[in-house]
């Protein structure tokens, strides 16, 4: 996948846990874990500025693109 998900290592910077995010963000500590492996087909903004609000940082910080080898 050519998205990449940081936010563990958002997390680890911040030293938060997933639990504490959940709280703050009003989400699922499930639904955090979800978004920390990359499993999820999408975010919604107002999720992503609350993750960043929470985390003090951009949505860059979170998402990146890296290109896929493979696509030449």
């Amino acid at each position: 996948m050519a998205i990449i998900i940081n936010l563990d290592v958002m997390l680890a910077r911040r030293k938060m846990r997933s639990r504490e995010l959940a709280e703050r963000i009003g989400i699922t500590e499930q639904n955090v874990s979800l978004l920390k492996s990359g499993k999820v087909k999408g975010v919604r903004f107002d999720t992503l500025e609350r993750i960043c609000q929470a985390l003090e940082c951009q949505p860059g910080d979170i998402i990146e693109y890296r290109r896929d080898p493979e696509d030449g």
